[in-house]
């Protein structure tokens, strides 16, 4: 997944790191002490987006575990003006944890998968 979205970003002419460490980013304390690994990081004029992508193939408790886990993560990122949470997940692994992606969507302002992701796209080529 993480090839496929690093791909899509290439072909679209977007600028991006991956695997990019919290650490890098002073002003983002809210966090903590916990350093995170972030897949993807896309700069633009207004703002840094930090992403996680994913891809689940079957359901079970790893992915409730993962909407949970971002679902926290996302409000505190987003808390600081120049960073916003971006999570690009798909599969058919979702059918079964339906509600829980839909909490995850009603949190997190930014969640696509590999069809709606033009769309983050698009704002970033207008950001840029």
């Amino acid at each position: 997944m993480e090839a496929c979205v690093a791909k899509t970003f290439y072909d679209n002419g977007i600028a991006f790191r991956q695997e990019v460490y919290s650490s890098e980013f002073p002003s983002l304390t809210v966090l903590g002490t916990d350093e995170k690994r972030f897949d993807f990081c896309i700069e633009t004029q207004r703002r840094k987006y930090l992403i996680e992508v994913n891809f689940y193939s079957s359901g079970g408790s790893k992915l409730n575990e993962v909407a949970r886990s971002y679902t926290d993560l996302a409000p505190k990122i987003n808390s600081v003006s120049e960073f916003e949470f971006v999570w690009v997940t798909d599969g058919i692994g979702w059918q079964s944890a339906r509600n829980k992606l839909e909490e995850a969507y009603n949190t997190i302002p930014y969640v696509f998968n590999l069809a709606s992701l033009p769309m983050f796209i698009e704002q970033i080529k207008e950001e840029s």
